[in-house]
């Protein structure tokens, strides 16, 4: 009987609830990472770790905000003896919370070939997929020395076995699914008919889904989903769309999504009841000239004014920070 598979958009009844007085939160997601050149194909020795000290200004900020941020963290991180300086000893104290990112291409064994399809880590074979992965979570349970139970696959590449796996390994959430974006031009997963709602993957209730969010706004957005997969060749006629006030999908992320936008993508998930909203963005953009959303440090003064913003306006609604402990005590397993 073949497993439960991340892939496959869950029925109604596999939905999550929470316990009474849950309510609404948020949680801010960052995919801890090397650097490299966004613009260049993959490649297994062209990158660096210099921007990883930032995550402790981050941290800090978080905190001033009762915030506890989960770091996804990669493997060229997790080698890295300045991600247990920089956040170790917020981890220790429950002020952070560590996970899981698999980037395969810098992630040993090293058996692939490195090519697009290969990026995407559910596309390897089942044995290579799962040795990567227990390589890599075995890494960094021993570089901050407690396990971590979130993934979130690199480029959201998740796979028909990736599920079985992250049961297998203790993985309590997985956080890789994108509704609203279909990755299958390239050879990636296609997350368009997933829902925003956290849900069960397997019948067990031992693998939650923590879906990313993001928003259709705008006189069209009940046919977004129909919409947009006709406009991935056509990135102008989605600027049109969205300058005209008719249809624009909004991520919440501070990377390429305005402040003006995020807010009115907030105060969208919040008007649809999702019961945790998941926030996200790539550590090198913690340091300027690193990627292509913060290249100067005028850049990275409005990343953080991003953030404040958000952490205001989540306030002023009555949204309140989660994280992965909390997420698990408070979801109902029956």
């Amino acid at each position: 009987m073949p497993g439960p598979n991340l892939l496959e958009p869950p029925g109604k009844g596999n939905l999550a609830t929470f316990r009474e007085g849950f309510g609404q939160r948020f949680i801010v997601t960052v995919d801890t990472e090397e650097e490299f050149n966004w613009d260049a194909p993959l490649d297994r020795c062209t990158h660096s770790v210099i921007t990883v000290p930032a995550l402790r200004k981050f941290q800090q900020f978080c905190q001033g905000f009762g915030v506890v941020p989960t770091y996804l963290i990669d493997y060229p991180v997790a080698c890295s003896r300045y991600a247990p300086e920089a956040i170790g000893d917020a981890v220790s104290k429950g002020l952070a919370e560590i996970g899981v990112q698999l980037h395969p291409w810098v992630s040993p064994p090293f058996e692939e070939e490195v090519t697009e399809f290969n990026s995407y880590a559910g596309n390897l074979p089942f044995a290579l997929e799962r040795e990567k992965f227990r390589t890599l979570r075995d890494r960094i349970a021993q570089a901050f020395g407690t396990s971590p139970l979130i993934y979130r696959a690199g480029r959201y590449g998740l796979g028909p076995h990736t599920a079985e796996i992250l049961r297998e390994c203790g993985i309590a959430i997985d956080t890789s699914v994108r509704p609203h974006f279909d990755y299958s031009g390239n050879g990636g997963p296609n997350y368009r008919d997933h829902p925003l709602r956290p849900y069960w993957i397997d019948p067990e209730r031992s693998l939650l889904e923590l879906p990313l969010t993001t928003v259709y706004w705008g006189p069209l957005r009940q046919v977004g989903n129909v919409i947009y997969p006709h406009l991935w060749r056509a990135p102008s006629l989605r600027g049109v769309l969205a300058r005209a006030g008719l249809l624009e999908r909004i991520a919440l992320t501070p990377e390429g999504i305005t402040l003006e936008e995020a807010l009115r993508g907030v105060d969208i998930a919040i008007d649809e009841g999702l019961p945790v909203l998941v926030f996200s963005f790539h550590s090198p953009s913690l340091a300027p000239g690193h990627t292509p959303y913060v290249r100067s440090d005028e850049d990275l003064d409005a990343f953080y004014d991003w953030w404040r913003a958000l952490f205001l306006q989540l306030e002023r609604r009555g949204v309140k920070p989660t994280s992965v402990a909390d997420i698990m005590a408070s979801v109902k397993l029956a």
